[in-house]
Order: structure tokens, then C-alpha cells, then sequence
């Protein structure tokens, strides 16, 4: 019993679809593997500038169709940043090197330093810390400045000396200095124009008396057991020009805002990340002054944050190349190739487009008989033989009849047939004679 062919129409159309369903699958594959992939980042700062640079870098990154983006979550301040990040809310968070739990922080970039400034209004007599001893001192920014405190009241064995520190807002300190209930502000903030300009006017303004800055100088001894602060000095004139505040470099102490990555993120998504931060700092430091601070990490393996295993791979230059990426895709195509070629090839064939004359067996079939007539020694081989032409005639027509490609040309099948007949009344001619 032969079986049951296809029609052509029908097999063309499962050959396409089958087609079609590969390269979709192909083209989604695409898709999925080019998709960006975007990060939550924590940020947060008490006058919001963190959250406002942050967000103008993630647009950029949209903008310049980076392969990584960053999806923006506001904090209050560095610590709820912190929080949000060690509690796995965040991929990535903007964090102060003394603040929160940062055990599981990697670096990724240092996006700015901040100067630890002790300033008394003008006029004060106060010149060092050792003369802070029974005066109030207004810690701006309260909560997030406590390391600091406790590392001064460590070295300087502070609460023995009476000084009292006071938490005040940013919008209180001013009013604490004019109603003297503190005698200096203790304030942690980036040595830029912006923030230099609003440390000053939390001062009145004379002429001839300048705000005073009281210098750290036992800053070394600090930040060799505090790790996360560093001995810093303070340019002469940075708090103001003419005349000179500080009139001489001062010694205070220092420490860094980073952007830290969870360590589980894929090493290649961090590379890309910090790659295109890097790109978006340049497009972007002209309207962001404060953006000159961002640096490469400590990649030293005792550094306070470790450095992430991506960013690591950028600033090295170990990242892979295209062939090292590639190479497994560029060996394996020309395998894949050749397995479509051979898929085309057996869909070529099943559809029934082929190159060869259409259904040659009936033909070779007549030829065969043909031989086997000239072989016949009795009459009833000849028989045989005439009743599996009308067999394979038949068959023919059918084929015909159903529209199948295949079928033999009914005209070229006639004449082979003749010709066999021909030779069956031959052979039996020449039977009954002998």
C-alpha cells in the first residue's frame, strides 16, 4: 500500500511556516540577548543634589542607547541609600565610605570626595579642636555625620573636654550661629564653588572678620584606624579669596561618595556600565562641575570597598575582545551553516522542487521488463510481464489524475511501453516456433 503524499500547496506551506517559526525565534533570540539592561540605583543626599546628578546621568545613558540603564530610586539620604542597598532593594546605591552597612558594597566609580570642615563665625576664638573644650558644636546633617564625631571624640578624647555636639538641619544653622547656641559647625560637604559658597553664608558677613576654620591635625592618627577617612589638606583660600580662609593649607579629613554595585551583578554588565558612566561624565561635566571628582576605585585587594570584578576588568583592560567574546559563535557557524544547508536541501526535496526528470522509476521499470521479455522461456512470464505494464500505466494515470508533480510525462510512458509490447509478441512468436 503506498502512502499518502501531500499536496503541494499544502507542503510548501509547512516548509514556509516551519521557516518562518525559526527565524522569529532567531530574530527574538536577538532581541533578548541586545535588550539594555537596566539597574535599580539607591541615592539620596540631604539637598537631593545626588538624586539630580544621578538622574541626569541615566539620561543620558537612554539618550546615548547604552547597554546598560539606570532606573533611579530616590532616598532620603546617604544611609537610607546604604540601607536599601545592603537589604537587596537596590543593584546599585551612591554611598559615603563611613556610612551604613557596606559589606556587601563593590566599587564601581568614586563619584566625589568631601571635606570634613569645623568652621567657627568670625571673630571666634577658637583655633583647634584642643580649644573646642566646653563649647557646642552644631553637626550639620545630624545622623549621617556620626562617624565622624565619634571618630574626633575618639582621638580627642572630646567628652572628657565637655564638647557638646548638637544636631542641626541645614535650614536651623544659620539661626543656631546667630543665636550662639553653637559655637562652630561641623559640616561634610564637596570643596566646590556651590557648596564652599553655602558653608559661607551660614556666617554673617564683615568686611574685616571672616568665618574661622579650625584645622584636624591629628587627621593621620584618624584615618589610620578609621579606614573609610584620609588625611587631607584644605588649599589656602578655598572658604574665601580676600582675605585668605584658610590663610595657610589646612589639615582635615576626607572621605568618599562611591557608586557601589551588588557583587552577584554579571562582571560584563558592571564593565559595560562603567564604560558608558565614563562617557556620559564627559558629555555631561560641562553643566556638571562636580562630575571632575569621578575617579577609577582602589583596585588594591586591601582597599576599604573592594573594587567589582566588571569595573576591575575596564580600568585593567582585561575585558574580552571580539574574538575572545566570539570566537565560539565564528567557529560554529560554518557547522550551523552547513546543517541548514542540509535542512534546506530535505525541504527542497519535500516540497517536491527538484531538479531531476520527474518519477524516472516508471520508465526504469519499463526498461527492466524489457530486459526480462528477452529472457522469457515460457508464456506465462510474458503473461506477467504484460499485466505489470498495464500496472504501472495505471498507477501513472492516477498520479495524473491527483496532480502529483512526480507523475512520469504519459506520452514518454506510451512509447516505452509499446516498445516492450512490441517485444513481448517477438518473444512469443519466437516461443511458439521452437
Amino acid at each position: 500500500m503506498s502512502a499518502v503524499r501531500l499536496p503541494a500547496w499544502l507542503r510548501v506551506v509547512m516548509v514556509s511556516g516551519a521557516f518562518l517559526l525559526v527565524i522569529g525565534a532567531g530574530l527574538f533570540a536577538h532581541l533578548w540577548y541586545i535588550r539594555p539592561v537596566t539597574l535599580t540605583a539607591a541615592v539620596g543626599s540631604l539637598d537631593g543634589e545626588a538624586a539630580k546628578i544621578l538622574s541626569a546621568i541615566a539620561s543620558r545613558l537612554t539618550a546615548a542607547s547604552a547597554p546598560v540603564r539606570l532606573r533611579i530610586a530616590n532616598q532620603p539620604g546617604a544611609r537610607e541609600a546604604a540601607d536599601a542597598f545592603s537589604s537587596g532593594k537596590a543593584d546599585l546605591a551612591v554611598v559615603r565610605g563611613d556610612v551604613g552597612d557596606l559589606s556587601q558594597a563593590q566599587a564601581v566609580l568614586v563619584l566625589a570626595h568631601v571635606a570634613v570642615l569645623i568652621v567657627a563665625p568670625p571673630g571666634s576664638p577658637l583655633t583647634d579642636v584642643a580649644s573646642l573644650k566646653d563649647h557646642r558644636v552644631g553637626v550639620v546633617g545630624g545622623e549621617i555625620n556620626r562617624s565622624v564625631v565619634n571618630a574626633l571624640r575618639q582621638q580627642y578624647d572630646l567628652d572628657r573636654a565637655n564638647v557638646k555636639f548638637k544636631d542641626v538641619s541645614l535650614l536651623e544653622a544659620r539661626q543656631a550661629i546667630d543665636a550662639r547656641s553653637v559655637d562652630a559647625l561641623l559640616l561634610v560637604v564637596p570643596l566646590t564653588p556651590k557648596y564652599l559658597s553655602l558653608a559661607r553664608s551660614l556666617f554673617p558677613q564683615y568686611p574685616k572678620s571672616q568665618p574661622v576654620l579650625i584645622p584636624i591635625e591629628s587627621a593621620d592618627a584618624i584615618a589610620e584606624s578609621h579606614r573609610a577617612y584620609e588625611s587631607f589638606d584644605v588649599p589656602k583660600g578655598t572658604l574665601r579669596g580676600s582675605p585668605a580662609v584658610p590663610d595657610d593649607d589646612l589639615t582635615t579629613l576626607r572621605v568618599s561618595f562611591y557608586l557601589v554595585a551588588q557583587k552577584k551583578l554579571n562582571p560584563d554588565t558592571i564593565a559595560d556600565l562603567t564604560r558608558s558612566l565614563l562617557a556620559a561624565r564627559r558629555d555631561l561635566i560641562g553643566e556638571l562641575p562636580i562630575l571632575a571628582q569621578v575617579t577609577a576605585p582602589d583596585t588594591d585587594p586591601d582597599a576599604l570597598l573592594p573594587v567589582h570584578a566588571g569595573a576591575a576588568e575596564y580600568f585593567n583592560g582585561t575585558q574580552e575582545s571580539f574574538l575572545d567574546e566570539w570566537s565560539n559563535a565564528i567557529y560554529l557557524t560554518p557547522m550551523i551553516l552547513g546543517g541548514l544547508a542540509s535542512i534546506l536541501a530535505a525541504a527542497w526535496r519535500f516540497i517536491g522542487l527538484r531538479t531531476s526528470k520527474p518519477d524516472e522509476s516508471a520508465l526504469d521499470a519499463l526498461y527492466t521488463l524489457a530486459r526480462q521479455v528477452r529472457k522469457a522461456q515460457h508464456e506465462d512470464e510474458l503473461s506477467d510481464i504484460g499485466s505489470r505494464i498495464d500496472d504501472i500505466l495505471s498507477d501513472q494515470r492516477l498520479k495524473i489524475a491527483s496532480g502529483d508533480e512526480d507523475a512520469a510525462d504519459i506520452a514518454t510512458l506510451n512509447v516505452a511501453a509499446n516498445r516492450v509490447e512490441d517485444l513481448i509478441h517477438a518473444r512469443r512468436a519466437t516461443l511458439n516456433t521452437s
